[in-house]
């Protein structure tokens, strides 16, 4: 803990170029964002679909509406799925590249190199990454959720169990935009810990290729837990 405090602590120093850190943010803002979206889509679209079948079974109650179905679809997507799901997602992806990127970069002496040069390390390549996870994950987790209701709402057309007309009148019915800053919330914790936590293990990685593998492998574990732990601290803080 107190070497992860202390390497947080010297990333804030005076850049010694702007425009190569301008540029190396804007690169790990297209490593992040644009490399992450194709798998962001492929699961949010399925999220939603599955929590539509799932609420339509459960919902068989004549007297529950059908448009309750889209209203538990939205509240379950904007709170929990989008958020929580897709940043566990992201901790093995984005966590395991950024982990083995420093880490490699530490096992062939690239950060001894960059020392000797007079830059900044943890500010030059940990900052700029979490940086641009605070940037890019929030809005990965935006276009989740709206994707996630999207494919409810499509999958409950095409399953049958809820019409598209029905389930538009179960989103808008009872909406708190409360719920959407508790999302986002959730959206810039989750991606501080994605980012911060893959980069301590990877910049203090001491060895070869398998203390790299050991050390991608433990933060996507460290991260993981610390987002469910996170999610409940916020969830007990905040509602």
């Amino acid at each position: 803990m107190g070497r992860y405090l202390l390497m947080l602590k010297g990333m804030f120093t005076k850049p010694e170029n702007v425009k190569m850190y301008w540029k190396e943010f804007m690169n790990q803002c297209n490593d992040i964002g644009i490399g992450s979206l194709p798998i962001v889509i492929i699961i949010s679209v399925f999220l939603g679909a599955v929590t539509t079948v799932q609420t339509a079974y459960q919902l068989v109650s004549p007297i529950i509406p059908k448009s309750s179905i889209a209203l538990i679809v939205r509240d379950s997507v904007i709170l929990e799925l989008a958020p929580t799901v897709l940043s566990i997602v992201l901790a093995g992806v984005v966590g395991s590249k950024i982990a083995s990127e420093l880490g490699n970069m530490r096992t062939t002496e690239q950060i001894d190199a960059l020392e000797i040069m007079g830059i900044n390390t943890r500010s030059y390549l940990v900052f700029t990454k979490i940086l641009a996870a605070l940037v890019v994950i929030p809005l990965l987790i935006i276009i989740s959720a709206v994707l996630a209701i999207w494919g409810g709402r499509l999958a409950g057309d095409l399953s049958g169990a809820v019409s598209s007309t029905v389930f538009d009148i179960g989103l808008h019915q009872n909406f708190n935009p409360y719920n959407v800053f508790f999302s986002l919330s959730k959206s810039y914790t989750f991606a501080f810990i994605v980012s911060s936590i893959p980069a301590y293990y990877g910049y203090n990685v001491h060895g070869g290729a398998l203390e790299i593998g050991r050390a991608s492998t433990t933060s996507v574990i460290v991260s993981c837990i610390l987002i469910l732990f996170a999610d409940y601290i916020l969830a007990a803080l905040l509602l």
